[in-house]
Order: structure tokens, then sequence, then C-alpha cells
């Protein structure tokens, strides 16, 4: 039988948690998907072998877990990829074992995509920053995502993310569709910017929506992976960014060559500025992309 929502028809949403020794975190990053209530949830833990208390915390939960493992990888992207092996969803997302949704997420995710079939991939316009306790410090506000732009370089991780904003990983969700006409994997040789790769691939088959809500927090401490190698992320980004056919103009391309040096030679063919293209959208017809508003979710 299928599951309703609102007078609608809701698909499964596959989440999987990566997880190496973040026992500290753990917990609090899986109550927030658990204690959703979203009636066709499927949660998915990949551990990767961790000596602290992680494993008494996933096992105090594995009856609501669809599939879990402890065992050894070869990091995060790979853990994901074999996590996203056993889901059977039709909206498919990960989520880190140090981050957190916020109550009202999957109900909003799974909304739009039941009443939206033209939307194949979604983040949200307020992605947010949390500190070491999980409190808010820093949201920005993120107009909407063309694809042209994204293809600037407007989005590179370190180019003015805090004043221009980001794709958010934590808040991105996209069908099972997209994700198998994109390649249907991350890349496991990258270390840090699978996600970034995969956005690249994703914006090449389908237009990116922007939700006027916070969906998720990124929790900033010590010991998070990319506060210490955030260099090697940027590079990681960049490389895939130019891989994938991207060309940084303006003043992307301005930060670029006073921040990472020796990436580029000038050309005239590669820089010049141009205008934002004009789209006309069935929903909202707005020109500088697609946005699902807070009105249209009530």
């Amino acid at each position: 039988m299928a599951l309703l929502l609102n007078n609608h028809t809701i698909p499964k949403i596959s989440i999987v948690s990566p997880s190496y020794n973040q026992g500290a975190f753990l917990e609090q990053t899986m109550l927030s998907i658990l204690n959703q209530g979203y009636p066709d949830l499927e949660y998915i833990v990949i551990d990767g072998g961790s000596s602290d208390d992680s494993l008494e915390i996933i096992k105090k939960y594995e009856n609501r877990l669809a599939y879990w493992v402890s065992e050894q990888d070869n990091g995060q992207y790979h853990a994901i990829n074999k996590g996203f092996g056993h889901a059977t969803g039709e909206i498919m997302a990960w989520l880190n074992s140090d981050d957190l949704y916020f109550p009202w997420t999957l109900q909003c995710v799974g909304e739009i995509f039941s009443r939206c079939p033209e939307v194949e991939w979604i983040t949200t316009c307020y992605p947010m920053a949390l500190d070491e306790r999980g409190l808010a410090v820093n949201c920005c506000n993120v107009d909407s995502f063309l694809k042209d732009s994204f293809f600037k370089g407007e989005f590179l991780p370190g180019f003015d993310w805090y004043a221009h904003g980001w794709i958010q990983q934590e808040s991105t969700f996209w069908r099972r569709s997209l994700w198998e006409k994109s390649g249907a994997f991350l890349d496991d040789d990258l270390q840090l910017a699978g996600d970034f790769e995969l956005w690249c691939r994703f914006f090449k088959q389908s237009y990116l929506y922007g939700v006027k809500l916070p969906l998720a927090g990124f929790r900033c401490h010590d010991t998070q992976k990319t506060a210490t190698r955030i260099e090697k992320y940027k590079r990681e980004a960049l490389d895939s960014f130019v891989s994938h056919g991207g060309v940084p103009r303006g003043k992307n391309l301005s930060w670029l060559m006073q921040n990472v040096p020796n990436i580029y030679k000038l050309g005239a063919t590669l820089f010049g500025l141009n205008r934002h293209r004009k789209y006309q959208f069935v929903r909202n017809r707005r020109k500088h992309g697609w946005v699902v508003e807070e009105s249209f979710l009530e």
C-alpha cells in the first residue's frame, strides 16, 4: 500500500551515514534522522571499524536501521558507495556522522519530490553551520543555483563562501534516476571533495532546485576533517571543476589567480564576463534559477 503524507503519496527516502570514530557526535546525528517521524525511511550506517564507542551507539538503534556494518573501508566515499549499494529508496542522500537534520527536513523533502515530478535534485538556500554543541553559528542566503553560474566557478569551495554561499552537501537530496544516469557512484579516489565532483555530474543532467528553508546543519569542530584539510578540499574541488569543463570567470577567476597560483595559464579563450542568462521556469518564473518557496510547502 502506498504511504501518504498530507494527502500525497510519499517516496521512500534512503539516507546513508558513513562514520569512523565519531562516537562523540554519532548518536545525535542518528537521532536527528530516526526521530523525523517520516513513514518511509531507510537508514543505513556504514562504520569504518571504529575503536571508540560508536558500535555501542549503532547497536543501541540497530532495530531501527535498514542495514549497518562495521568493517575497514577505503575512506568516506567508499563507505558511502557501499551504503548506497544497499539502498532501495527513490530519494537518496547522505549525512555525515557529525552533522544534523532539522525536525522538518524529511517531511519537506518528501513532499517536494512527491508534488514536483520535474524536480530531480534539491538543496537548501540557507546553508547553516553549527558549533561543536550542535547550535547554529552561521547561516547565509543563496538566491538560487544556476548551472551557468556553477560552471563559471561561483560555487567553488573557498571562493567567498559566506558572502555568496555554497551547495551544502548535508542539505542535498536527489532522485535515484538522477543518480543512475550520472554514473551511480561517488569518486572514492577523492578524499574530501567527492560531493563537489558529484554535483558537477548532476548539473550536466538536471537543474538544481533551491529550497527556501534550512534543511541541515554542518558541524564545525576541531577534529572535523575539512577544517584541518580545507586546502586539499579546495584543490580536489577545483580539479573536478576543470575536468568537467568548468571555466572560472570575472571575480571568480581573480580570486583563483590570487589564491591558487599556477592553476591556469592566461588565455583569451578562457576568460571573460558574461551576464546571467534569463531563464523562464514553469514554477515561480524566477530569472535566477529554480526555487521552491516556503508557501509552496505549506
